[in-house]
């Protein structure tokens, strides 16, 4: 995975590594139309070069702004860890562009050692979902082993961040579709996993942007377990491969189950997931064709329509009518 909170991480590491000093941000609460959820991060080199983002830009230039003129609460020895609120009044919600009513928290922490640092980055590129515990009194980082469906948490002493990858997505094939779908996704955050039996189309994935699961796509379904935070789609286009998976995954917990394919081989396929013994409640929850109607027609268009309709789901969006979407760009 790629996401903007390891980026922000990344460059701190950097930054520490070539003694510089480095501010790290964090949204802890927030009220009202707030610009950012909690978590966002925000990490300032000591010449005010920012990476990250906290809001829509207002509130970075005031953080640049207070480290270059030497006000930054994280000098203080005595408070090593501070508490930052922006948009209280309605004056300060216009000065910091802020929507009407949004308020933000955000804790400032000068980022000294980097073993933490190091440490948590290794196990989210080891695919591991790591909490960040920080004590705001001593300033002190542990980390600890996360379960899938925890979020952050704040308690004015105590900040708890997850870091990782908290929603997955199986790609059933590992062709040039999957390549796009999976560097998409990496940056929506998604933990990719491919699984592919077919040797020859390992090729190309050795930069680890994927973890394949081996085995038979039915048995990989099995073995990653899927929940109400996972995704599974087939891309094969080839019913040897994609049905048995979809047999296994539509029978699972996954959020998303979708197959690539025209309205007429989709419906192809729900015949013969229906002559396999699936029950109709099963089969119509397959997605098919997959994707948003966007008049899709190459692999990148298809692999963004498809992500556009698992982050739809995934954020709760149910107004969406396949009958009424279009075949465009998928095979027939």
């Amino acid at each position: 995975m790629d996401s903007a909170d390891l980026n922000v991480l990344r460059s701190v590491l950097a930054w520490r590594q070539a003694g510089q000093r480095v501010l790290l941000y964090t949204v802890v609460q927030t009220w009202g139309s707030a610009p950012r959820p909690p978590g966002a991060m925000l990490a300032l080199r000591g010449d005010g070069m920012p990476v990250g983002s906290v809001s829509g830009g207002c509130i970075e230039d005031d953080l640049i702004e207070r480290l270059r003129d030497g006000r930054s609460a994280s000098e203080c020895p005595e408070c090593p860890v501070s508490l930052l609120t922006y948009g209280v009044t309605r004056e300060e919600a216009a000065r910091f562009g802020l929507p009407c009513g949004g308020t933000l928290r955000l804790t400032e922490e000068e980022v000294l050692e980097t073993a933490w640092v190091e440490a948590l980055l290794a196990r989210c590129e080891n695919h591991e979902l790591v909490a960040r515990e920080l004590d705001l009194a001593s300033g002190a980082v542990s980390l600890h082993e996360a379960s899938r469906g925890d979020a952050l948490s704040f308690d004015g002493q105590r900040l708890r961040a997850i870091y990782g990858p908290r929603w997955r997505l199986l790609l059933i094939g590992a062709g040039q579709l999957s390549r796009y779908v999976s560097e998409m996704a990496r940056m929506l955050d998604f933990e990719v996993l491919v699984c592919d039996p077919r040797e020859e189309f390992a090729f190309g994935w050795e930069d680890g942007s994927a973890r394949f699961v081996p085995g038979m796509p039915d048995d990989a379904v099995l073995a990653i377990e899927p929940d109400e935070r996972t995704a599974i789609v087939a891309l094969t286009h080839d019913p040897r491969l994609d049905d048995m998976a979809l047999l296994t995954a539509l029978q699972s917990r996954a959020f998303y189950v979708g197959a690539l394919g025209s309205r007429g081989n989709s419906a192809k396929r729900r015949e013969r997931l229906a002559f396999l013994g699936l029950a109709e409640g099963d089969i119509a929850r397959l997605h098919g064709p997959i994707g948003l109607p966007i008049g899709s027609r190459v692999p990148a268009e298809i692999a963004l329509s498809l992500l556009a309709e698992i982050v739809a789901l995934k954020n709760g969006v149910a107004s969406i009518s396949r009958p009424a979407r279009q075949a465009s760009g998928q095979p027939a």
